[in-house]
């Protein structure tokens, strides 16, 4: 009884051996160390077991994770280099919308001083046409000899505008004007310097 016991337990550490014997080198061959895969072929056969696949060693894994690494590189450079253009148009864009900003500003600022410039203009005219009317009032108040006499002795760019804002208030109030007169009572070469001087430079409409 004791020899059974003995033998059994033989065959059963042999078996074991066996089995750890060929896991040990199923182990090394996946680990690529040595390639046990063709020779164990007939004995999985046998067994009615399917052939272990072999795995890829670790430098083609290797290779690929490089090749995959290196296109992911490549889409990113590419990347970050549209960007860099889109930036570098946005920048362009902005720079561009800035001056034509700085274009509008100074357009703006220059209509406000013309602006500015014709209600000045405007407003001294209008002081200036206000004086004369007043002015002509006065001359045409007085005797035509004192007026003439006070006339002759302005300049005659002053003596033309009273005529003609003379001539103007005659107009308006429909009668006849005293400016000839005054003219008449002129001395001959006054009178013809300030007709010339009229006719080489008629009045401004409204003036």
């Amino acid at each position: 009884m004791a020899k059974v016991n003995a033998g059994y337990r033989i065959i059963v550490l042999v078996l074991l051996i066996g089995i750890l014997f060929l896991g040990g080198l199923l182990w090394f061959d996946h680990l690529g160390l040595v390639d046990v895969r063709e020779r164990l072929n007939p004995v999985f056969r046998l067994l009615g077991m399917e052939t272990p696949e072999q795995v890829p060693d670790d430098g083609s894994v290797l290779l690929l994770d490089e090749a995959r690494l290196e296109k992911l590189w490549e889409e990113l450079d590419r990347r970050e280099t549209a960007l860099l253009e889109q930036e570098e148009q946005l920048d362009i864009r902005e720079e561009e919308i800035v001056q034509k900003l700085e274009a509008l500003e100074e357009r703006e600022k220059a209509l406000e001083d013309r602006e500015k410039s014709f209600n000045e203009i405007v407003k001294q005219y209008e002081n200036k046409s206000a004086n004369l009317r007043q002015a002509a009032e006065y001359f045409a108040g007085m005797p035509p000899e004192a007026a003439v006499e006070r006339l002759v002795a302005m300049d005659d760019q002053d003596v033309i505008d009273i005529l003609r804002m003379t001539e103007q208030m005659a107009r308006e109030a429909g009668n006849v004007s005293v400016v000839s007169y005054w003219l008449s009572l002129m001395p001959a070469d006054r009178a013809a310097v300030l007709n010339r001087k009229m006719l080489k430079k008629p009045e401004v409409q409204g003036g």
